[in-house]
């Protein structure tokens, strides 16, 4: 994640060694300072201030090694994870694959994680305040006999370190996590987690898949007005195959993220923007790679925004470009704040 040379390098390696490597070149202190953005883009949710919107989704930083980092490049807030309780080695390698012609990546990592006890001890050493919000991505354990219990310890145990708390029940990764996100199972869910958050109360956020159907989609929006749950991401990867992929890898099995997945995500988060009238603060997710599509989710219903494989493809320089776009974009159409654009666009 440095400057577009390295990037170039990066892309020569074997997709997971890429990333070990540019962790490790972030570790070392090389990346670049960059502004966080105007002041147009500055906007409050959550109960937290955001010098911008635009975040660094989890999977990257699944460990938190570089936090301090990441929040040096320009993002308004960031995200690590998803940890779960026990350190787990994830599926078989290969398990990340490139997909340049489209703009994509189709990842099975399946949580592979170095567990909670070294991500909170990593956390524990972090400044705080770390200079942007903090979320961290909670998950269960692949061989979990409760995988609720696993959600519960894992926001025990990152609450004091946390801005806000993601809730990860839409990865195709790992066999039945996905099933999470029907009516009864989410219901049991975000009451344990309501139990659980006692009197520190971070922010709850539930990610949801961006494969959900109409019915399921309802559900979980009721569910989560039901239960005060904070905010929602949209969305993870898909497992769907939009028609039009050109890459000879598009038929590996995982979930597809970047630039394909824009379409569904942004209309799903219009539906679900729609079924709960604005009241729930939404985070928009899949397939931004410029201002328009960090705009489109915004006017589509997004509060905040995060992007992962758009970085892969175009460096830490995206940041910047797509910060001062955005900035453009409003000031053009008359917003003087960010938040009156999102959901613009009814």
């Amino acid at each position: 994640m440095l400057d577009r040379a390295v990037v170039r390098g990066l892309r020569c390696l074997e997709a997971e060694r890429a990333h070990r490597l540019s962790l490790r070149l972030l570790r070392s202190g090389l990346a670049p300072r960059r502004a966080t953005g105007e002041p147009i883009l500055a906007t409050h949710c959550l109960g937290l201030s955001f010098a911008n919107p635009l975040g660094i989704a989890a999977g990257y930083d699944k460990n938190a090694e570089v936090p301090e980092a990441l929040a040096r490049l320009g993002f308004g807030f960031v995200e690590v994870g998803t940890v779960t309780p026990r350190p787990q080695a994830g599926n078989p390698r290969p398990r990340l694959f490139r997909l340049p012609e489209d703009g994509a990546l189709i990842n099975r990592l399946g949580f592979n994680n170095d567990g909670l006890d070294s991500v909170v001890r990593r956390l524990s050493t972090l400044p705080r305040p770390l200079g942007v919000p903090l979320g961290v991505n909670v998950g269960a354990n692949r061989d979990s006999t409760d995988p609720i219990a696993d959600y519960v310890t894992g926001l025990e145990r990152v609450a004091p370190f946390a801005d806000y708390v993601m809730v990860n029940v839409s990865s195709p990764n790992t066999p039945g996590l996905r099933d999470l996100q029907m009516r009864s199972r989410l219901e049991d869910l975000l009451r344990r987690l309501n139990a659980a958050r006692g009197a520190c109360r971070p922010p709850l956020v539930l990610k949801i898949a961006p494969d959900l159907d109409e019915a399921g989609l309802s559900d979980v929006a009721e569910a989560v007005l039901a239960h005060g749950i904070d905010a929602v991401a949209i969305g993870n990867t898909t497992i769907g195959r939009p028609a039009g992929l050109r890459s000879l890898r598009q038929s590996e099995a995982g979930g597809l993220s970047g630039r394909p997945l824009f379409a569904l995500s942004t209309a799903v988060l219009t539906r679900f923007h729609r079924l709960t009238q604005g009241r729930v603060p939404l985070i928009g997710i899949g397939g931004i790679d410029s201002a328009d599509t960090a705009y489109a989710k915004l006017r589509a219903g997004a509060s905040l925004l995060q992007l992962y494989t758009g970085l892969v493809y175009g460096g830490p320089g995206l940041i910047g470009q797509i910060l001062e776009g955005l900035a453009t974009r409003l000031a053009r159409d008359g917003f003087r704040q960010l938040k009156q654009a999102v959901g613009a666009n009814g």
